[in-house]
């Protein structure tokens, strides 16, 4: 529950049975893409596939996949130590807040960071599907899709991503983010192990066209960086409606109530004003 791609497909929430179903690529073109389901028992995460047979490869290409997803090699032992003084914030150790969901790729992670910027989320969802459905591979065993490659979304016009997706100005981003990408030119993935400052990296990602200060913050986020705040209506509404009597708050004082906790304010805010998310359900 602790982000809103749980939503947007190839991810599928299924909330009476608590199981995230996901549409995974496996490596190598011959290879069709497989569904999975994952839930948990106590302490472990159960991936089953509907492949009677899966060879160690691609077993192994999964296991990184979920284990990427979920964040489970993400130490979050300093951020527990930054909010355990605060009693506001020490149910984040309780119920182990923190890891929040991301996508198995950080071009996945941009493009569906673009498709929420300027617009609802109904919208949002709308644009995702339109690509999922529409270029991704399909799932032999079910007729799902993966999430469409960058060579997949280079290869369409720009038409394309305004007629069909209904992307609007995104159109011409996407069709450009894809190109550059599936050409090699803009290596996305890098920006996970990237040895550059936030503020350099955060330059870099701006320098994609769709990507503003808040886009970049949103991403940084899924990158396992915490320092930025990523304002937008939402979020200052619901910080509005929690610390300040419901009243409109300028973001200079939105950062000085999270200024305690240093380079994981960005993640203590999202958790504080995402926390009824996860309590009302766990």
């Amino acid at each position: 529950m602790s982000h809103g791609w749980r939503a947007l497909l190839p991810f599928e929430f299924d909330e009476a049975g608590w199981t995230i179903t996901r549409v995974l690529t496996l490596e190598g073109d011959r290879s069709p893409p497989v569904t999975v389901h994952i839930n948990f028992h106590g302490d472990t995460l159960d991936v089953n596939t509907e492949r009677r047979k899966l060879s160690k490869r691609d077993a192994a290409r999964i296991t990184r996949d979920v284990r990427h997803m979920f964040r489970l090699d993400e130490e979050m032992s300093l951020f527990y130590a930054a909010v355990a003084p605060d009693p506001d914030f020490d149910w984040i150790i309780k119920e182990g807040a923190g890891r929040l969901l991301r996508s198995p790729t950080v071009y996945e992670d941009l493009v569906k960071t673009i498709c929420t910027t300027n617009c609802s989320w109904v919208l949002t969802t709308k644009m995702v599907e339109g690509l999922v459905k529409h270029l991704g591979r399909p799932v032999a065993e079910d007729g799902r899709h993966a999430f469409p490659t960058p060579e997949a979304m280079a290869a369409e016009p720009e038409s394309f991503y305004r007629d069909t997706v209904r992307a609007g100005y995104r159109a011409g981003y996407f069709k450009e983010l894809a190109g550059r990408v599936a050409s090699g030119e803009l290596d996305v993935e890098s920006w996970l192990t990237s040895e550059l400052s936030t503020a350099e990296l955060k330059r870099e990602m701006k320098r994609v066209k769709g990507v503003g200060e808040y886009a970049a913050d949103n991403l940084l986020k899924l990158l396992g960086r915490y320092d930025c705040l990523a304002l937008d209506s939402w979020v200052r509404a619901t910080f509005a409606r929690l610390h300040n009597k419901g009243r409109t708050a300028d973001d200079r004082k939105i950062a000085r109530h999270y200024a305690r906790f240093k380079e994981w304010r960005g993640l203590a805010l999202w958790c504080d004003i995402t926390r009824d998310w996860i309590e009302d359900e766990v």
